[in-house]
Parts: structure tokens; sequence; C-alpha cells
């Protein structure tokens, strides 16, 4: 059976979901959500997802929304990206809940501000606060990925998938790779794994389909 994504291009979070699929071989399809127009928040989309978010993941009679989340069942499921060991496994779940609160949460305010927001409605100050705590994080995963190919144990899992969503985008938001050797090798390593696509290859929408 075909599960669904609901998701769209520029969302990170739908995109470490849709490559997580794509990199276990699942049967799926994309399921276009307009947010820009406001579908995500529409009464409909909410008997989907009552949070009002993307991305959604439909298998079956499962429903399930947060990428983290999604990102264990499919993991969970398919017996793949979820390390060699109970230990593993934790230190797996360590840097999705650090992807979470330290990182992709920022970038993607950060990126959305920068790229989709009007220039006079971006709250004073919060962009340079931002990247300012976002320089902390590069740093931490630059000097991590120093000593090793991928986040945990000696194979892409989950973990990766979570905290490299938001990297493979081409809008600026402050990130640049060469300014981070180890960051810059790492993504590199992921993008050559068979079947590896960038977003907007991935999921339908992207910013040029507004201009």
């Amino acid at each position: 059976m075909t599960a669904h994504l609901y998701c769209f291009g520029e969302s990170g979070n739908s995109y470490k979901v849709a490559l997580a699929l794509t990199l276990t071989d699942w049967d799926w399809k994309p399921i276009y959500v307009d947010f820009f127009n406001g579908e995500a928040r529409s009464d409909a989309f909410k008997t989907i997802n009552p949070m009002g978010e993307v991305p959604v993941f439909v298998d079956g009679d499962t429903t399930l929304t947060q990428s983290g989340v999604i990102l264990d069942y499919i993991s969970s499921k398919s017996g793949k990206l979820g390390g060699k060991s109970a230990a593993e496994r934790r230190e797996i779940l360590r840097w999705m809940f650090w992807d979470n609160h330290k990182f992709s949460t920022q970038i993607g305010t950060t990126r959305f501000m920068l790229n989709f927001l009007p220039e006079d409605k971006r709250p004073q100050g919060v962009v340079p606060f931002l990247q300012g705590r976002l320089t902390l994080a590069y740093q931490l995963l630059d000097e991590h990925l120093s000593g090793q190919d991928y986040l945990v144990g000696a194979a892409l899992t989950i973990a990766d998938l979570s905290c490299c969503g938001y990297l493979f985008y081409p809008e600026p938001f402050g990130f640049n790779r060469a300014d981070w050797p180890h960051i810059d090798a790492w993504l590199t390593r992921i993008a050559t794994h068979a079947h590896w696509k960038g977003p907007y290859d991935l999921m339908p929408g992207s910013p040029k389909d507004r201009a």
C-alpha cells in the first residue's frame, strides 16, 4: 500500500521525512499542502492534523505528525537507519532532540524570515539573535563530525537526516558550508547515497512556483 506524505517543498521538516522514505525504498507519494495560501491552517486540514502543520504521514491506518516521530516510525518499520545497538539508538534520539530544540527550529525560523517574510514584518533583532545561537550550534556539530563520518556510529541514521535537512536548502540564512569543513564533508557524504535528492526534487512546491 502506498503511503502518503502531506508536505510542501519549502518545508525542511517535511524534507527530512521525504529523504528517509526515499533512502529506505518506501512506497510513498507526496501530497502537496499549499502552506503559503493557508491550507495547513484550514479546518479541512486540521481534521488530518489539529496542530495545523506538515509533515503528516499516513501509512494505512497509521497517521503520524512531527518529523522526529515519523523518522522513528520509518526507521523502526523498515529496519534501516536506526543504529546497530540500544546504545546507538539512544544516541540517535539524543541528536534528534538536540536538533529539534537547538538546530532545525532556529534555522527554520531564520530562513523563513529572511526569504519568505517581507522585511517590514520581521521583528527587529530576531534574525541576528538566532544566527548567533546557530553559530554555536554549527561549531558543536562541526567539531563532533571532525572525528567521524556520521553523527552516530559508522553509518547513516535518522539522526543525520534530522540534522541535515535544512542545510541542503539553497535559500540563504547565514550558513556557509565553506566555513564548516566537517559539516560540508558530511553533507557531501550524505548526498552520495543512492537515490538521494534535494528537497525541491522530492516534494512539490518551490519558491519559483510563486514567483
